[in-house]
């Protein structure tokens, strides 16, 4: 096998300080070109750039390095680009492409227009974020973007050719390469960079002055080396920065001196309470730092690593285990807590992602919490009307709970919101709890479809209203209630099923009032909050793929502690039951209102049923494990009456059919449910998740009874609901390993 082609044939470097010659080196080191030739003003870096083979050839000036590149790569201080783009002009060829290295993009751009007009060539501009403390071509290495980002900033009409060929260019030198608009990068540079530079360089300035410098340089913490570091930075080019991004850095500047100013005034009052507000806020925006985007405390990027679940088949299911906390009473524990007054003490708290989204939406809306610290979480509550408005949109990460939840809890406050998240709960409708929502009074946009993103308008009044649904939905029933805490009046739902009621109890235990008559639930708005200690169980829907595991492998016995056992949310321990299922229950107890009990599950024989109408609101989160259940038993089993499967994190009645066929395994899709016929042989195969957790976990259950190695990809999205799943399923005998984690 030849190696792979260069992705460029000729490739011109201007400038070769630290950027453009470790980018030199690392085509060069890498074969992504034929031929690399480098320009510079300083004629003794190039001499050295050609004896250290950084470059292949030196050019006599700019346009000699330009002529007959297919690449041209701008690598000069921001403030110089334009007297350098008036020397390319008349050199650079119709088919050449044209690109940076700088920090700034608007700049660039706007050179760019300046010098070629209407004629200007196809320009594609960029940023590395890498660097490095010492600078020059002496100091050029090939490996400065490995694992690093660059950030291209491609216009409107780009040509997806160039864009790929760049990428390849970049990705090629060991970056992660990202694209985002002109504007927006700058923004998020000036925050995330930009400012962080000028006031380590204020910062060592301003001590430098001090009378005692030697002392407070001599003493000076860890900390304060490490954050001023940057200030060892050039000066020449950091000057040329701020003035070539001079509006998004003042805008920050701004709102900096406005936050320390608050910072100042809380320490000046002893207001320790703010204190704790600000550092408990901007604690966990810096422990997911590497998710943030701007004014975002918490965001996963579209470009998330992939996970991939490879698990050998068989095996027993054996221990003695405590799941996670209950995902849906963590998001609710959260939300009240906020609201109350006083301060709530939470246990057990599901430290997933989609919890931990819902926690940072609530800091910046000025809620202090601290923690979690294993499963706990204190919540200093606002009361009921103390929420602030937040600086952008409210990221919820991949749950639909915490959206439509959001959606009646923001729709009667004084401020206006947004409300997004990750790409694959952007694609699920949000119809079902704005309608109700806009019959209240309230104004929400919705993208087309009534998806999210979710805009709501500030400062209405809502008015109470009895609504039927048409669709047992436990997310829609308490979205109405929790707007209803606001609303003039009654607010009632009336569900044609029995669904969870997490809300109502926890609503209950706040010491707000809920009447419950037959299949209504009501409120009157009005009333207040008052702080609470939660014991979050173990998540039953977490418990269920074990329960299924243990079932279904042989020589299996297994305990699994504190699980929740609320009515709305034991159909799956009632189907298992009604195919066969051995479950002890013992050790019952109530824990703040939820009762809870200890479960053991040793192996069975299955059968097929007709689920009863009546156990699928019970277990609606349940079936994507339920379905390999029924896989693994003698008979048919029917599901109907199921349509809201098809809008969870994926359509599970098909995802779910699609991955059995792939194991070998034939069933019947409805529209409303499905039929599987069991005692079918369970094949090895490659399986798509579609980025739901539960489709995934399900599949590794299925393991236990297939004849190959099932290998499921797009895996991520299992620290949503299930942190540790891989860990815990490898302690009872589950034979997974998670590639890419």
């Amino acid at each position: 096998m030849g190696e792979a082609a260069p992705v460029f044939q000729r490739i011109a470097i201007i400038g070769l300080g630290l950027i453009g010659g470790s980018l030199a080196a690392a085509i060069k080191k890498h074969k992504l070109a034929a031929t690399v030739v480098g320009a510079d003003q300083s004629q003794t870096d190039l001499a050295h750039a050609l004896k250290a083979q950084v470059i292949d050839e030196a050019a006599g000036s700019i346009a000699e390095a330009v002529k007959a590149a297919d690449l041209v790569v701008i690598a000069v201080p921001v403030r110089a680009t334009e007297a350098v783009l008036q020397q390319v002009k008349p050199a650079i060829g119709a088919q050449a492409l044209l690109t940076d290295v700088g920090s700034t993009k608007a700049s660039f751009v706007a050179a760019v227009s300046s010098v070629f007009g209407e004629q200007r060539p196809a320009c594609i501009p960029g940023h590395p974020i890498a660097g490095s403390e010492k600078s020059g071509i002496a100091a050029a290495n090939p490996e400065l973007f490995a694992k690093h980002k660059v950030i291209l900033t491609p216009p409107d009409d780009v040509d997806a050719a160039d864009l790929a060929r760049l990428s390849a260019l970049w990705e090629g030198c060991g970056a992660r390469v990202l694209t985002m608009p002109v504007e927006y990068h700058d923004e998020v540079l000036a925050a995330t960079s930009h400012l962080p530079h000028l006031i380590a360089f204020s910062l060592v300035d301003t001590l430098a002055g001090e009378d005692e410098n030697l002392d407070i340089f001599r003493y000076a913490a860890g900390g304060f080396r490490d954050f001023t570091r940057i200030a060892a930075s050039n000066p020449v080019m950091w000057h040329d920065i701020f003035l070539s991004n001079q509006q998004a850095v003042l805008k920050v500047i701004d709102h900096f001196t406005h936050d320390l100013n608050q910072l100042r005034t809380a320490i000046a009052e002893q207001d320790g309470a703010t204190l704790l507000r600000v550092f408990t806020r901007a604690k966990a925006a810096r422990e997911h730092f590497s998710k943030m985007l701007s004014g975002q405390a918490y965001v996963t990027t579209n470009n998330q690593k992939q996970v991939t679940f490879s698990v050998q088949p068989g095996g027993k299911i054996t221990g003695d285990i405590r799941v996670p906390g209950d995902k849906s009473m963590s998001h609710r524990s959260i939300m009240l807590g906020a609201l109350a007054d006083g301060i709530t003490e939470v246990e057990g708290f599901l430290e997933g992602e989609d919890s931990l989204a819902t926690l940072q939406a609530f800091r910046d809306m000025g809620v202090t919490i601290e923690g979690p610290h294993n499963g706990h979480v204190r919540i200093h509550g606002v009361g009921i009307d103390g929420l602030q408005a937040p600086r952008g949109p409210l990221y919820v990460g991949n749950s639909g709970t915490a959206m439509r939840l959001f959606s009646g809890l923001l729709a009667p406050q004084a401020f206006d919101s947004e409300l997004t998240g990750d790409a694959s709960l952007t694609g699920r409708p949000m119809g079902r709890v704005a309608e109700p929502l806009r019959a209240m009074g309230a104004v929400i946009e919705t993208a087309e479809g009534g998806r999210p993103p979710l805009k709501i308008k500030g400062g209405l009044a809502l008015k109470g209203l009895h609504y039927d649904m048409p669709v047992a939905s436990a997310q829609v029933k308490s979205c109405l209630l929790l707007a209803g805490l606001y609303a003039e009046g009654t607010t009632s739902v009336t569900e044609p099923a029995p669904t969870r009621d997490h809300t109502e109890r926890m609503l209950a235990g706040f010491g707000y009032p809920v009447k419950r008559e037959g299949a209504t639930a009501s409120v009157v708005g009005g009333g207040r909050l008052t702080a609470s200690a939660i014991d979050v169980p173990a998540d039953i829907s977490s418990a269920a793929f074990f329960l299924v595991a243990a079932t279904i492998a042989e020589d299996s016995d297994l305990t699994l502690r504190h699980v929740g056992m609320n009515p709305t949310r034991v159909g799956v321990i009632n189907i298992l039951r009604l195919m066969g299922a051995n479950i002890e229950v013992s050790n019952e107890k109530v824990v703040g209102g939820e009762p809870v009990a200890d479960l053991r599950v040793t192996s069975a024989r299955l059968h097929g049923i007709d689920i009863p109408g009546t156990e699928v609101p019970l277990a609606i989160d349940e079936f994507p494990v339920l379905f390999i259940a029924a896989t693994c038993a003698e008979g048919k089993t029917v599901l109907r009456g199921a349509e809201e499967l098809r809008v969870k994190e994926s359509d599970r009645i098909q995802v779910m059919a699609d991955g059995l066929e792939q194991l070998g395994v034939q069933t019947t899709v409805t529209p409303d449910g499905i039929e599987i016929e069991g005692g079918q042989t369970v094949g090895g195969g490659h399986v798509d998740s579609h980025g739901d957790h539960r489709i995934a976990m399900a599949f590794a259950v299925a393991s236990l009874r297939a004849t190959g190695v099932i290998t499921i990809n797009d895996c991520a999205n299992v620290a949503t609901s299930f942190p540790g799943f891989v860990k815990l399923a490898r302690q009872t005998g589950l034979r997974v390993q998670a590639e890419g984690a």
